[in-house]
């Protein structure tokens, strides 16, 4: 089979599953139920064991009601940055989808997935309006850059806007994983349900992309190759700090010392976690030949290297 052949395969596939098994932000959430209901002091709100912040001594020393607001702020901050995140993926589909010929096999797939992405960012700002909490998302300097910049390439060059939704998806998906799956976290239920939402339609989401990359990679000239090799890591380590660490706006609001948010990202829990949330996707550049000396270099530079891989 090609690999052209494979594709088509492969999407008929995630088709079939979007009509199956697929979520409504209001339908499959019972918001009023009362066992739902957002309260910023609820002690399942406090963070996951994940997050190096809840290893400081700062955050250990805090009143339980404190350390569950901030808890709150940080699901809440998450949601925000991410449905300003699938914004822009959906203006970046819809115009790769218009670049489309007739019979083209992902178009469909495309649409399933522009939906999804819809209803979690009714998902995501919902759960924002209910908490009550000023977050603000994705920086402003960051989505005007993306509007202008990345939005344009899913006509331009789309491979590459393809590895800038891997890096906002793979981070996230490896989080959410990690938290549902960790016995020690205890979960409002609220964001247990979001996220195997999410996480159950991420699925889909980021094996289209890896397969586009397959797809495309091999067909692109020398130079692009060459750009996409050198922007992976730069475009992952930005993506996945973004994705993963406490925003600006967190700290302000819930009083976080400068001192503490630097000790957090900087421990040596944080760096690994930055690793492993996108080792899918530097598996994935190895496997496409992209990983040079000189990309390597990078990939260091960016701490997103695992010392552990040869």
């Amino acid at each position: 089979m090609t690999v052209a052949d494979d594709f088509t395969v492969m999407v008929g596939r995630l088709n079939k599953l979007s009509v199956e098994r697929h979520f409504d932000a209001y339908a499959d959430i019972d918001w009023d139920d009362p066992g739902l209901a957002v309260d910023p002091g609820d002690t399942r709100f406090e963070l996951a064991a994940v997050d190096p912040l809840r290893h400081t001594d700062w955050y250990a020393a805090q009143p339980p009601a404190v350390r569950a607001r901030l808890g709150c702020y940080r699901w809440a901050a998450c949601m925000k940055t991410g449905w300003h995140f699938e914004n822009l993926l959906q203006r970046g589909l819809l115009r790769h989808a218009f670049e489309l010929g007739n019979g083209a096999p992902e178009f469909r797939y495309l649409h399933h997935e522009i939906i999804e992405e819809s209803q979690h960012t009714l998902m995501f700002q919902e759960f924002v309006n209910r908490s009550g909490l000023p977050v603000r998302g994705m920086p402003f300097v960051l989505r005007k850059l993306a509007e202008w910049f990345v939005v344009p390439l899913a006509r331009v060059f789309p491979t590459l806007f393809f590895l800038f939704v891997l890096g906002g998806e793979d981070p996230v998906d490896h989080l959410q994983r990690r938290v549902l799956a960790d016995p020690d976290t205890t979960l409002h239920p609220l964001v247990e349900r979001i996220m195997r939402i999410h996480t159950t339609e991420e699925a889909r989401h980021l094996s289209f992309a890896r397969h586009f990359m397959h797809r495309t990679v091999p067909e692109l000239a020398f130079l692009r190759r060459l750009h996409l090799a050198l922007l992976a890591p730069v475009v992952l380590g930005i993506m996945a700090r973004l994705m993963l660490r406490p925003s600006g706006d967190l700290a302000r609001h819930c009083g976080v010392p400068a001192g503490v948010v630097r000790a957090a990202n900087r421990s040596p829990q944080s760096r690994q976690l930055l690793k492993d949330s996108v080792a899918k996707t530097r598996n994935l550049f190895r496997e496409l030949g992209l990983v040079t000396p000189a990309s390597k270099a990078l990939w260091k530079a960016a701490g997103l290297w695992d010392e552990h891989e040869q």
